[in-house]
């Protein structure tokens, strides 16, 4: 499984058509609906926004105004088939003047989201956790050693409390901390 390392965007003209296709790296359902209601903001006096997205089993594509199945469904199958999740895509339609017909429209959407996904910097998933670990400022230059490969954040306190995102196979390394596990995850592979 795998997802975006950061937004990205890609503009592609058909028979006059100008299809911006964006792609998002989410994590909620909120998240999901600011951006569209953004982007539909921003983009108003475009023919359509379709778009589909991914969140672990959660699925949904619309086609916006589209011939039904001709925008959100192909959207969603390149998403399916880049094994793709955690990810938003939008596909803003400024009508050209020129019907694509039901076969063109399924092409043009199609092509806008593969195209897109070509020139985005991709990431694997792995299963993993968030945990936490408190330890004394004394031992963090030893535990900084450990983590050096793994995504962390430290907060100060009177001691020091890191939140790790760690892959499950790696989660041995902390065998000499006590930890807490906070969420079952995916972690990002860099």
């Amino acid at each position: 499984m795998y997802t975006v390392k950061n937004n990205n965007e890609y503009e592609l003209e058909i028979k006059k058509s100008i299809f911006i296709s964006k792609i998002y790296k989410v994590s909620t359902i909120e998240e999901i609906n600011n951006i569209l209601v953004a982007l539909k903001k921003e983009y108003h006096d475009a023919t359509h926004v379709c778009y589909a997205y991914i969140i672990d089993n959660i699925k949904k594509s619309s086609d916006d105004g589209e011939p039904g199945g001709t925008a959100g469904i192909p959207i969603l199958q390149v998403l399916e088939k880049s094994n793709l999740n955690y990810v938003l895509c939008a596909v803003i339609r400024y009508f050209g003047g020129i019907k694509l017909g039901a076969g063109g429209l399924v092409r043009a959407y199609t092509k806008a989201t593969s195209e897109l996904i070509k020139t985005t910097e991709i990431r694997e998933l792995v299963p993993g956790y968030k945990i936490s670990i408190t330890i004394s400022y004394e031992e963090q230059k030893q535990l900084d050693y450990i983590l050096k490969d793994i995504q962390s954040e430290k907060i100060y306190n009177n001691d020091v409390t890191y939140l790790i995102y760690i892959p499950k196979d790696n989660i041995s390394i902390l065998q000499n901390y006590n930890y807490k596990i906070i969420e079952d995850t995916f972690i990002e592979i860099r």
